[in-house]
């Protein structure tokens, strides 16, 4: 069986890198009850992530002015050890308590349809989702700059030129 992870009160939630750009790992990561929990992610993940969590937001009643005074220090916590690869996330509000529920389950390791794969759940407040959306748009926004004929991102290492241009 797979490890399984269930975070219900939340030290915090963050998204973060490591690497220089192009060549950055994108990172979902969590604490509570002193665990520390590190999920590898891909990048487009984290901006879906942030979207979505951000539409859910506008949609709750009474979902403005949230702020967190914790958010201020959303850097990624060391160490960074990858418990999985997260293959797909999903997301739920739990009315009664007024939380959102984050899920991300691993990517499978084989073909086998009747592997457990591994999962984490975490429960956040609004607050703690605002500053998770506000990094992660920030963190996404920070990489290489595009190239302004295709779109695709600039490589530092070819001085910022891309085969397009010719």
């Amino acid at each position: 069986m797979s490890d399984s992870f269930d975070f219900r009160e939340l030290e915090f939630l963050t998204v973060g890198t490591l690497g220089p750009k192009g060549q950055r790992e994108f990172f979902l990561q969590a604490r509570a009850e002193g665990e520390l929990l590190s999920l590898k992610m891909e990048k487009q993940q984290v901006a879906a992530l942030a979207d979505y969590l951000d539409q859910v937001l506008t949609d709750l009643p009474d979902a403005t002015g949230i702020s967190d005074p914790a958010a201020e220090d959303l850097g990624l916590r060391e160490p960074v050890l990858t418990a999985f690869i997260v293959g797909s996330l999903g997301i739920a509000y739990a009315e009664e308590i007024d939380r959102l529920i984050v899920m991300a389950e691993a990517a499978p390791e084989t073909d086998d349809e009747e592997e457990e794969v591994a999962h984490a759940r975490f429960s956040a407040s609004r607050a703690q989702i605002v500053g998770l959306v506000e990094r992660a748009r920030d963190l996404v926004a920070a990489g290489r700059e595009p190239c302004p004929f295709c779109g695709r991102p600039l490589e530092p290492r070819n001085r910022d030129w891309c085969p397009c241009q010719n």
